[in-house]
């Protein structure tokens, strides 16, 4: 029996994840918890930033296989990954307070940016409750990628083309990949539609 473990974001909580996980009967569980925790035979689901820290968590578990959805992924064939480009470090900074703690993830954009993620009033409320504020500096470390983490079983689902150059690599690793028309946190607003897709890939990575 396969077991899912949808992962969010580490700016986002357990609440970005909630409506697949309720449909695929997966557990939700954060980056630092996986850290902490001993699991085998599962299927990693990492979302957007925690697709950075997957290949890691992904070796560490003896992973079957990993999902990426709308995931950052990391550089080919290095040894570790940034966590922010230079040009993205500095837009971070000057968001920073004089504590040097940034603002929840949700405030670093517009409303009119943010509204559209999300399906309704509620749905924001419960996840901007879950978000972190982040010292600017946990940005400037680098995570360790384990030598060969893109031949492990890997499949790769977009919402559009937000991660353009992802999708590219994906398809030139051979993963199987999928694309949804939406924005970064599709899964809130189709929850069936992207739990179907995370199904299909999984069908396919595991025969």
């Amino acid at each position: 029996m396969v077991e899912l473990i949808l992962v969010p974001s580490p700016l986002l909580g357990p609440a970005s994840w909630a409506p697949v996980a309720d449909l695929l009967g997966a557990r939700v569980a954060t980056v630092d918890e996986l850290d902490r925790t001993q699991a085998e035979g599962v299927v990693l689901v990492p979302h957007s930033n925690a697709g950075l820290h997957a290949p890691r968590l992904a070796e560490r578990l003896g992973a079957r296989a990993t999902v990426y959805v709308d995931a950052a992924l990391p550089a080919g064939g290095a040894s570790d990954t940034a966590l922010a480009p230079p040009r993205f470090l500095d837009f971070l900074s000057r968001l920073a307070d004089d504590a040097g703690l940034l603002p929840p993830w949700s405030h670093w954009w517009d409303d009119a940016d943010v509204d559209p993620l999300f399906p309704d009033a509620a749905t924001r409320a419960a996840v901007e409750a879950e978000q972190p504020r982040l010292p600017v500096s946990s940005f400037e470390t680098r995570v360790p990628v384990p030598d060969g983490w893109a031949d492990r079983p890997s499949a790769y689902l977009a919402f559009g083309g937000t991660y353009a150059e992802e999708i590219r690599l994906a398809h030139d690793r051979g993963w199987p990949v999928l694309g949804l028309p939406g924005r970064h946190l599709h899964q809130l607003v189709a929850p069936a539609e992207v739990a179907a897709a995370i199904t299909d890939l999984t069908g396919r990575l595991l025969g």
